[in-house]
């Protein structure tokens, strides 16, 4: 698969939701500071909680733009037979008769793009499928454990 085509795809995305998020922190920054919300008693906390609204917002917007600037950066990593999985590493990984895709990324880990009619979901090495992948290499068998439940895994190929 091109790598370089499913990162600039996952570059995409995160530029996509970025400016889902930037919209939604002007409108929550300026509905904060609107004139109809200003606290009539003590008790009034409609503007308090705007202004709370578009700090997270703006907080997700920062670590959004953070993510697309590291995927900016991102190389493009040949991963040769017997090297350990790391990041910029394409997994294929066959769990419980399914096979799915997994690209260990630096960051914004749980969003999906697809690719070559393949769903591809990032994953980061801090995550817990990602911690268990780190270091392993195609051919590589074990009992991955996800919440309390263990089920049988094969790693079929490391891009």
């Amino acid at each position: 698969m091109n790598k370089r085509a499913i990162i600039q795809k996952i570059t995409a995305q995160l530029t996509a939701e970025l400016e889902i998020y930037f919209r939604a922190a002007q409108f929550s920054r300026a509905e904060a500071t609107h004139e109809s919300n200003k606290a009539e008693n003590k008790y009034d906390t409609r503007g308090l909680e705007a202004s709370y609204l578009a700090r997270g917002q703006s907080k997700q917007a920062a670590e959004l733009e953070a993510a697309i600037a590291e995927y900016q950066k991102l190389g493009v990593r040949k991963f040769a037979v017997g090297d350990g999985i790391a990041v910029g590493a394409l997994v294929e990984l066959e769990m419980s008769g399914e096979n799915n895709f997994y690209f260990l990324g630096p960051r914004a880990g749980g969003t999906e793009v697809l690719h070559d009619r393949k769903e591809i979901m990032v994953i980061t090495p801090q995550s817990p499928l990602g911690e268990q992948l780190m270091g392993r290499s195609a051919g590589d068998a074990w009992p991955l454990k996800l919440g309390k439940e263990a089920r049988p895994a094969k790693i079929l190929t490391v891009e």
